[in-house]
């Protein structure tokens, strides 16, 4: 595409997902930040990214929040707001709006209503396409972060490297120090992430538990992570280890989550925002990957961040609400799998330091 970058453009992206999603999306975003210095760039997305919006100030300039659309599941659609964020996008009069929000299917017929000179994304073949010179092939089965470079490439802004970020600040860390608890934080410790939006993305508590146990009996401090909602998880796995372990469920921001990651030797998780936080902290992971589709969302640094998955006969869970214990899938991955990965992180951290 041949794109006019004499003066500074209006420019919207459509992303309305969920934190891990919208970090993979960090690369791609850095590419067009580049092709665009000057330019205007709007997240069009779920609230939750707000707080994402002001820490990535480098890469976007505003926000505009998105109310909900029927048939994207993220978020209860809240249709009586609907005209009055119809109206607001159309009275920006955005140059460019980039719909990054999936193959299309849903989302190009929503897109094509915010009035902007040209827009671009992806379109699934045989779906509706709103402009074939500025919409590309969905690319099935790659890697998220290479998707939406591949896009910004077609949309004109040339790829500025794959690696995901987090930018963390002094208040970050001092929250971080604030927390009842914060001497943990002075020695080695690993994190223990057992959440996950889904139900069926989640490991089973009682071994989060048994992982926990064996890397206390090796010297390490357990610190369970998790958001406000998540907290009955993170107070199970407690009450269900042997070793004392430092509960963290619902106590953190998300600015002092990325901060206590950023200092732990070894994190493991669910395949969750937890897990695109680790990976654009370098810190290494063990993510339990329990119906997830780890081809598009895994890290892409499989020795930084090892990944364990169900057989493909067990994705996508067919007990796509049901608690993970309950369910033919639940015992895919193992106690020993995951300790043997999490040994092997460790190991090498240790031969590293040295």
């Amino acid at each position: 595409m041949i794109l006019q970058r004499t003066v500074p453009q209006r420019i919207a992206i459509f992303r309305a997902l969920q934190l891990g999603d919208l970090l993979c999306a960090v690369p791609a975003l850095r590419a067009l930040r580049s092709a665009f210095p000057h330019g205007q760039i709007v997240l069009i997305g779920l609230s939750s990214a707000a707080q994402l919006v002001r820490r990535f100030s480098h890469l976007l300039d505003g926000f505009i929040e998105f109310p909900g659309y029927p048939g994207l599941p993220e978020s209860r659609p809240r249709l009586h707001l609907f005209p009055d964020f119809l109206s607001e996008i159309q009275g920006t009069a955005f140059d460019y709006v980039i719909q990054m929000h999936g193959d299309g299917t849903i989302t190009n017929p929503l897109v094509t209503l915010f009035g902007a000179k040209l827009t671009a994304g992806f379109f699934r073949p045989g779906s509706f396409c709103p402009n074939e010179q500025s919409f590309m092939p969905y690319p099935s089965g790659e890697s998220e972060i290479r998707v939406l470079i591949k896009l910004m490439e077609f949309f004109g802004a040339p790829a500025k490297g794959e690696h995901l970020e987090f930018p963390l600040t002094n208040s970050d860390f001092m929250e971080l120090l604030a927390i009842d608890g914060s001497e943990t934080f002075q020695s080695k410790y690993v994190c223990i992430h057992p959440g996950a939006r889904l139900p069926s993305r989640r490991w089973n508590i009682g071994s989060f538990a048994a992982v926990g146990d064996m890397l206390a009996s090796q010297g390490f401090r357990i610190v369970l992570t998790g958001s406000q909602e998540e907290a009955p998880l993170t107070r199970e796995v407690a009450c269900a280890m042997r070793y004392d372990s430092l509960d963290l469920g619902g106590r953190t921001s998300l600015g002092s989550l990325a901060a206590l990651i950023s200092k732990a030797h070894l994190v493991v998780c669910n395949d969750t925002g937890t897990s695109h936080i680790a990976a654009a902290l370098d810190v290494p992971s063990v993510v339990i990957a329990c119906g997830s589709d780890v081809v598009r969302w895994a890290p892409l640094n499989r020795s930084l961040h090892r990944v364990l998955s169900r057989p493909m006969s067990c994705r996508p869970c067919q007990y796509f609400d049901c608690p993970l214990d309950n369910h033919p899938c639940a015992n895919s991955i193992t106690i020993d799998d995951v300790i043997t990965e999490g040994k092997d992180l460790l190991k090498a951290g240790r031969a590293a330091s040295v």
